[in-house]
C-alpha cells in the first residue's frame, strides 16, 4: 500500500460560490459540503480564468490562461494536461464524469475514463454517445433532452427548470457519483489514484428528481432584483446576447427579458435542488473512502468550473464576467495534513490548485505556468494571494457580438474589455459589490480605468513573454 496521498478532485459544472450553507448561504441545503468546508480549508475568492467550460477546464488542467492553451471556446482541441506528471510520477490516474476535453474520449493523461458529458448536448458533440448515454440505452430508458422538452406547452416559460421524472439513479449526476463509488470500492491499493469526479450539474437543464425539490418547497430563497441601471449600463456585447438567448434555447433554457419573480424562483429551487443531489453523491464518496480507510490519506478537493447567472443582471447561464459566473467554490480536505475549519479570502485563480496538487503528490511541475501554487495557504504558511485575477472568452456561438473579452480584478474594482469596442465594464467592488453601477464612461474615474487596461496590457505581454514555448511542450 502507498503512503503518497491519494487525490480526489470533485469538479461540479455551473456551480456557483453562493451554493453552500455552511458559507453563509443558509437556503442552500448542503450539510456534505457543510462538514468539508467545517474540517477543511475553504478559498473564499477563488476566480476561474474563463466563463465557459472548456477554456475554463483546459487552463484549470495545464496552469495556463485561455490565451497561452489556445482554447479559448468550447469545442477547441485540448489533448494535454498535468495529469500526466501524474501518471508519470507513479499515480493511478481515472476520470468518472465530465472533463469535457476535445475530443470527450481524449486521455489526457488518464489511465482510465467514464465519460459523462453535457446532459444536452447540440452546439458540439451532439452524435457521441458518453457512458451515461451508453447506460441508458443498455437498461432501455430514453434520456429527458431538449427535443422532449420542446414538446411540452409550457417549455418557454420554464426557463430550463424540469423535475427528473425517469428513475432517480439514472439521472447523471446520480450515475456519476455512483460510479464514482463504485470505482473506490473496486481500488486496488496498490498505486496511488488521482480520480476526477466530474459531476454534469447543476449545469441546465435544472433537472433534480423531485425528492430533492420537495426539499425546496417551503424555503426562502433570496433573489436580487435586476434594476433597469444595471441593464442599461451594461455593454452591447451583453445586451445582444441577452436577446439572442430568448431566440435561442441553449441547454433547453429559453431565456426571458422580464421574467417573473415566480418563475426567477422555481428555476433558482430547481438549480439549488441539483445541488443537493451532488451533495448527497458527495457524502456517498466520502463515506466510501472512509470504508475503504481511504479517508485519513486522502486530499479531497471540491470545486466547480464557473457559475451561472440564473437571470441575475438579466442574463441567462455564463459567458458573462459577473461574479455569479467567474468566482466558485473552492474547498481542500485532509484534516490529517491541513488546519481545518479555515478559511482563505485572498484572491486566487481556480487553477492555481494544479501546482499545489503536483507539488503534494511529489510529481515534477510543467517548465513554465501561469498557476501559482495554494500550498502555502494550506499549510498555514505567510502568503500573499494574488493582487489581480483575470478571465478570457472569445466568440463563439452564444457570445455573438464581439470577438474577445477579456477581465481583470483585483479586491476593489473589476474591469472587463472588449476587444476593438468602445463600451466596456468598470465596476468599483467596495461601493457596488453586486456589480450594478457601470463607471466604464464616467469621467471621474478614468484614471482609474487606464490603470486597469495598462495593467492588462503588462500582463497579457509578460504571460505571453514568459510561456512563449508552452505551444512548442504541449500541443
Amino acid at each position: 500500500m502507498s503512503t503518497a496521498p491519494n487525490l480526489l478532485f470533485i469538479l461540479t459544472d455551473q456551480q456557483r460560490y453562493d451554493t453552500i450553507s455552511a458559507l453563509g448561504h443558509p437556503h442552500c441545503i448542503t450539510p456534505n459540503l457543510d462538514k468539508l468546508v467545517e474540517e477543511g480549508v475553504t478559498f473564499t475568492q477563488c476566480h476561474v480564468t474563463a466563463p465557459s467550460c472548456a477554456p475554463s477546464r483546459a487552463s484549470l488542467f495545464t496552469g495556463h490562461f485561455p490565451h497561452t492553451t489556445g482554447i479559448l471556446k468550447n469545442a477547441d482541441n485540448w489533448t494535454r494536461s498535468w495529469i500526466e506528471n501524474l501518471a508519470d510520477s507513479g499515480y493511478h490516474c481515472a476520470n468518472v464524469g465530465k472533463m469535457h476535453t476535445w475530443p470527450f474520449t481524449t486521455p489526457c493523461g488518464f489511465h482510465e475514463r467514464q465519460v459523462v458529458e453535457n446532459k444536452d448536448r447540440f452546439l458540439e458533440g451532439a452524435e457521441f454517445q458518453d457512458d451515461w448515454e451508453k447506460h441508458l440505452d443498455d437498461i432501455g430508458v430514453e434520456k429527458q433532452k431538449r427535443v422532449l422538452y420542446r414538446e411540452r406547452p409550457d417549455y418557454r416559460d420554464c426557463l430550463g427548470a424540469f423535475s427528473w421524472d425517469l428513475p432517480e439513479e439514472t439521472h447523471s449526476d446520480a450515475f456519476t457519483g455512483n460510479r464514482a463509488v463504485k470505482w473506490l470500492k473496486e481500488y486496488d491499493g496498490k498505486k496511488p489514484f488521482f480520480l476526477e469526479v466530474g459531476f454534469p450539474g447543476p449545469h441546465p437543464p435544472y433537472d433534480p428528481p423531485s425528492r430533492f425539490l420537495d426539499l425546496y418547497e417551503d424555503v426562502d430563497v433570496p433573489i436580487a432584483p435586476v434594476s433597469q441601471e444595471d441593464l442599461e449600463g451594461q455593454p452591447n456585447a451583453y445586451k445582444a446576447m441577452r436577446t439572442h438567448n430568448v431566440e435561442i434555447d441553449h441547454d433547453s433554457v429559453v431565456h426571458q427579458m422580464e421574467p417573473t419573480q415566480e418563475n426567477r424562483i422555481r428555476q433558482r429551487k430547481h438549480y439549488l435542488a441539483n445541488v443537493t443531489l451532488i451533495d448527497e453523491k458527495v457524502g456517498q464518496i466520502m463515506k466510501a473512502l472512509e470504508e475503504k480507510a481511504l479517508l485519513e490519506n486522502t486530499i479531497v478537493i471540491f470545486s466547480s468550473d464557473h457559475g451561472d447567472c440564473l437571470t441575475d443582471h438579466g442574463h441567462s447561464q455564463k459567458w458573462t464576467m459577473y461574479d455569479e459566473i467567474t468566482r466558485v467554490p473552492l474547498i481542500v480536505h485532509s484534516p490529517s495534513r491541513f488546519e481545518g475549519g479555515r478559511r482563505v479570502d485572498d484572491l486566487i485563480q481556480l487553477m492555481d490548485v494544479g501546482p499545489a496538487i503536483l507539488e503534494m503528490a511529489g510529481a515534477d511541475l510543467p517548465e513554465t505556468m501561469d498557476a501559482e501554487t495554494i500550498l502555502p495557504a494550506l499549510e498555514n504558511a505567510e502568503w500573499a494571494g494574488r493582487e489581480y485575477v483575470y478571465a478570457e472568452q472569445a466568440k463563439d456561438l452564444i457570445l455573438t457580438d464581439t470577438e474577445f473579452m477579456t477581465m481583470v480584478r483585483s479586491k476593489e474594482w473589476k474591469l472587463v474589455h472588449f476587444l476593438g469596442e468602445d463600451d466596456g465594464q468598470l465596476f468599483d467592488l467596495k461601493k457596488d459589490p453586486q456589480e450594478t453601477n457601470n463607471l466604464w464612461n464616467k469621467n471621474e474615474y478614468q484614471e482609474t480605468r487606464k490603470m486597469l487596461l495598462e495593467n492588462l496590457r503588462e500582463w497579457r505581454i509578460r504571460s505571453h513573454y514568459e510561456n512563449a514555448n508552452w505551444a512548442n511542450d504541449w500541443r
